[in-house]
């Protein structure tokens, strides 16, 4: 198990201008000393060539892997904002995209399910995989929706990345973790989820912040947790 940063988490500070993303990928590596980060594309004052290769550069020279990119919004783009996200991920060196499904009364299952199918297929163009978050009164809530959206979607280039504590009630993390590809947690929550995978996932474990107030003495007394669980 890795330990990566959300920028997610700190939402509040990025927004208001308190934190820079460039002061918060340092903050990642020096003061978390975290393994990986996870860019929020709400995050990104400039979307440039430039500007990508320099956060790319800039997390590469501290020593942390781009573990994923998050784009919640993902599912419900059209084709073409879903190609820009996929391409912003690929300029990032990010190898996952993490989404949620719509709400249930969005659109029709057969209408998800075609968006489903044509963002698989761009994922598989540019060598991206998706990593699909579980949120509540979603598509995908809990594990049997997860298991039955990666049936249907039938492709090898959408994976599990859910947030175990916030799976619907019922579900069981057991039946995820072959297809898991990266792990949420908030870091606030316990970590008793946590202990019980460290023996079988390899992966990252992304933390984050449901109301995305982090701060970074707050985060690094988390991580520091985490590392010490047995």
């Amino acid at each position: 198990m890795k330990l990566a940063c959300s920028s997610t988490a700190f939402d509040q500070q990025l927004r208001s201008g308190d934190l820079t993303q460039l002061e918060w990928i340092d903050a990642c590596a020096r003061e978390l000393a975290a393994d990986g980060v996870v860019f929020d594309v709400r995050h990104f004052p400039r979307t440039d060539t430039d500007y990508l290769a320099q956060v790319k550069k800039m997390s590469a020279d501290l020593g942390l892997t781009v573990a994923a990119f998050r784009h919640d919004g993902f599912f419900t783009a059209d084709s073409a904002h879903m190609e820009q996200a996929l391409e912003m991920a690929l300029a990032l060196g990010a190898p996952l995209l993490s989404a949620p499904l719509p709400p249930a009364t969005f659109a029709a299952w057969d209408s998800v399910l075609e968006s489903l199918g044509e963002a698989a297929a761009l994922a598989k163009r540019h060598n991206v995989t998706l990593a699909l978050r579980n949120e509540p009164h979603s598509f995908a809530a809990g594990a049997h929706d997860m298991k039955r959206v990666a049936k249907e979607t039938d492709s090898a280039w959408l994976r599990y990345g859910p947030d175990f504590d916030t799976l619907e009630e019922g579900s069981d993390p057991g039946e995820l973790l072959p297809k898991t590809v990266l792990v949420w947690h908030d870091f606030g929550a316990g970590e008793d989820t946590l202990r019980a995978l460290l023996q079988e996932y390899r992966g990252f474990v992304v933390l984050d912040a449901a109301q995305g107030d982090a701060r970074v003495q707050a985060m690094k007394e988390a991580v520091d947790r985490i590392w010490r669980l047995p």
